[in-house]
């Protein structure tokens, strides 16, 4: 079985497409597990209806976290407690995946005998419709590799709890939280498994291009320097790598 962990904290504009994608999948034995955060713009009051109507598909659980603080992190963590299957997928609430999405990449890494999977991508509009941009992934990607290319999204990657220790998925409470789950895996031996194919809209709402940047600036560095503990010269010459490859990435 796969478990799907998804946190939700105010998407009430995107869920409903999310739940479509989610019950399209052409591979049916998984359970999702989608934790509310304390919404103020009626996503708790949506999911409570649902929860209570008597037709929620008996596959979908859906927890209420009253005060979290931690953010997405805390709600794909409270996921992972409740999570049941050997393989976890992450998928954030406003993102949308093909409806083959589960049934290829699970045989992707069986036939591979993959640990953790990630795969190719498409950038899409508020309303999630794709808009041409993609991200092709490598066929894999070490540790060190992984360092200079922010390449893995958190909507596409699977785990083999089987084969990677479930606690190594558990997300630190920091900025950019699950870059630094996929390199403290990594760091471990693993070799993270890219499935070229496009199986994920990421869902890309309109923001302030400029303070983005800015502020992933300060995550990436943050991260080489106090979370891997890298010196300034290491630091600077991975930065240099991710900058090029981020900014390709968005052209």
């Amino acid at each position: 079985m796969i478990s799907v962990i998804t946190p939700v904290y105010n998407a009430t504009k995107f869920i409903d497409a999310t739940i479509e994608a989610v019950l399209a999948q052409d591979f049916t034995d998984w359970e999702w597990i989608m934790v509310e955060d304390g919404s103020t713009d009626g996503t708790r009051e949506k999911l409570r209806a649902l929860k209570d109507s008597g037709t929620l598909d008996e596959r979908i659980h859906i927890v209420f976290m009253d005060d979290n603080g931690y953010g997405a992190a805390g709600g794909r963590n409270r996921g992972l407690d409740e999570a049941g299957g050997r393989y976890i997928a992450f998928l954030d609430a406003d993102d949308i995946w093909k409806s083959d999405k589960l049934s290829k990449q699970l045989k992707f890494m069986e036939e591979n005998d993959a640990a953790f999977c990630f795969t190719s991508y498409e950038f899409g509009d508020e309303e999630a419709v794709g808009t041409g941009k993609f991200v092709r992934v490598p066929r894999t990607l070490s540790y060190r590799e992984a360092l200079s290319r922010t390449v893995i999204f958190t909507s596409t990657v699977m785990f083999d709890t089987r084969k990677i220790d479930k606690s190594l998925l558990y997300m630190p409470y920091i900025a950019s939280e699950d870059t630094a789950t996929w390199w403290s895996i990594l760091r471990t031996g693993v070799t993270a498994e890219g499935l070229d194919e496009v199986l994920t809209v990421y869902r890309r709402p309109k923001k302030s291009l400029s303070s983005n940047k800015f502020s992933a600036i300060r995550r990436i560095w943050a991260l080489y320097r106090e979370r891997e503990g890298l010196g300034v010269l290491s630091s600077a010459w991975y930065f240099a790598g991710w900058a090029v490859r981020a900014t390709l990435r968005r052209i």
